[in-house]
């Protein structure tokens, strides 16, 4: 399938269309974040999908686990890319669950569930960045998943690579506000996306304000943007015409987009 007909591509919020409502981490207020029972929840509560995070493990096999290590989350030092899928397995999270790997997750969500698939790894080199690309398209592929699925990254040689790669699957920038003791880079920069290959901007709530959001929609980009659990907030952004909301809350924003009088969104993103 080509990303000109993939759902994600060229999902731009028009006036009064209600965004999509994606659960960050699966609906991680009420459930342990990217656990198979905080993907389901989430798609009970009535999301149109999730946010999930991937990595490789030692072993090879795409997992969905958002830190580096397992200290805030097991409680244990050793990072993930050091434990091979079968050690995983046995890890018990604090909150509660285990760790799942991405086909698993996909099929948690459901078939027709949209999955923003974030690849994580700061320290990745190029040869663990190619690595970790085939390892996640094989497992798209494996599960079917190619025409709901979208991925993101903070590294845009990233998906730099993910599109040269899979340009059948869509990819989106992700970008946040500069923090102190950060130098701020430049290749974040919204105008680099040309080059990226990238149909989507995925930036944090505080960087959308209306001529921000209104000049993304201008140039054919979804605008998902992260991460948004404050009703009054959902509203703004449902005005300004996000494409889609990423919460942890998805129950709620549903219901607060539900009261709003927006047309149901029809394009799919």
């Amino acid at each position: 399938m080509s990303s000109q007909s993939s759902p994600w591509k060229g999902s731009v919020a028009r006036g009064g269309v209600r965004p999509l409502v994606l659960a960050h981490r699966g609906a991680s207020r009420l459930a342990t974040e990217n656990t198979l029972a905080a993907f389901r929840l989430a798609m009970s509560e009535g999301a149109d999908g999730v946010e999930l995070d991937v990595q490789c493990c030692a072993s090879g096999e795409v997992v969905v686990f958002h830190d580096d290590d397992l200290a805030r989350l097991a409680g244990r030092p050793q990072r993930i890319d050091e434990l091979a899928l079968g050690e995983l397995r046995e890890v018990r999270l604090t909150g509660g669950g285990e760790i799942p790997t991405l086909e698993e997750a996909l099929q948690a969500c459901g078939p027709s569930a949209r999955v923003n698939v974030e690849l994580k790894g700061a320290r990745l080199r190029s040869a663990a960045c190619r690595g970790l690309v085939a390892a996640v398209s094989a497992a798209v592929d494996r599960s079917g998943a190619a025409d709901r699925v979208l991925v993101s990254s903070f590294r845009p040689a990233v998906l730099r690579l993910w599109a040269r790669t899979r340009p059948d699957v869509p990819c989106g920038l992700l970008f946040e506000r500069p923090r102190p003791l950060r130098l701020p880079w430049p290749l974040r920069a919204d105008r680099f996306l040309p080059l990226l290959g990238c149909s989507a901007v995925h930036p944090e709530d505080g960087l959308c304000q209306p001529e921000a959001v209104a000049g993304w929609r201008r140039r054919g980009l979804a605008v998902n943007v992260w991460t948004v659990d404050e009703p009054g907030r959902i509203e703004s952004l449902a005005a300004m015409g996000v494409s889609a909301i990423i919460t942890n809350e998805p129950g709620r924003a549903v219901s607060v987009l539900a009261a709003l009088t927006l047309t149901p969104r029809s394009d799919g993103g």
